[in-house]
């Protein structure tokens, strides 16, 4: 099994791309071993000294370093055997019964608000989210309220240096050509 490593934006974070499908659909965040607890895969790679979050998308997995620690060059061979032994293996990425799909609980919006927050998702699901995977994240609509869009990063987004301007000169400008009535986006 070959794995490919890319360097993301974020200098904490490494995706890992092992050529086969990691999740069919939805995606899995752990930021924590308690987190993690509901894959395997995930419980493998929190084993890993200096591994301080995980992120599953369809097709790579991204790993965060603990912050402050330097240390890719030890850490990165053991999330390498990490991943590999999880695939070789056999186990599930996902315990039986845990469901990957994206989790949309916790919107907020204004019933009034709805066509502008349908155009909202569309432009994330169309234009935002499959560049934002392509550098090892996610971004997921959270809410909308007054002119201002809030949103969630995850993966390698979350904690990267350069994702405020990702939002301010990326997805803001984005939305305001689309939705002039949008003022703000902010990270939630």
């Amino acid at each position: 099994m070959f794995i490919q490593t890319e360097a993301t934006p974020n200098p904490a974070t490494l995706k890992f791309l092992p050529g086969r499908v990691v999740l069919p659909e939805g995606t899995f965040e752990a930021k924590d071993a308690d987190g993690a607890a509901r894959s395997p895969l995930a419980s493998r790679l929190f084993g890993v000294p200096g591994v301080a979050g995980v992120y599953f998308g369809h097709d790579f997995i991204s790993v965060t370093k603990a912050e402050g620690d330097d240390s890719w060059p030890q850490v990165k061979p053991a999330v390498l055997g990490a991943i590999m032994e999880h695939f070789q293996s056999g186990a599930p990425v996902l315990e039986d019964g845990v469901d990957a799909a994206d989790d949309t609980s916790e919107e907020f919006y204004d019933a009034a608000d709805h066509d502008t927050v349908v155009t909202i998702k569309d432009l994330l699901e169309t234009r935002v989210r499959p560049a934002v995977a392509g550098d090892g994240g996610d971004i997921t609509f959270r809410g909308y309220k007054e002119g201002v869009v809030y949103l969630e990063m995850k993966g390698a987004c979350s904690g990267c240096p350069s994702s405020t301007a990702t939002l301010r000169q990326g997805v803001q400008n984005l939305f305001r050509h689309f939705l002039p009535q949008i003022r703000e986006v902010q990270a939630i």
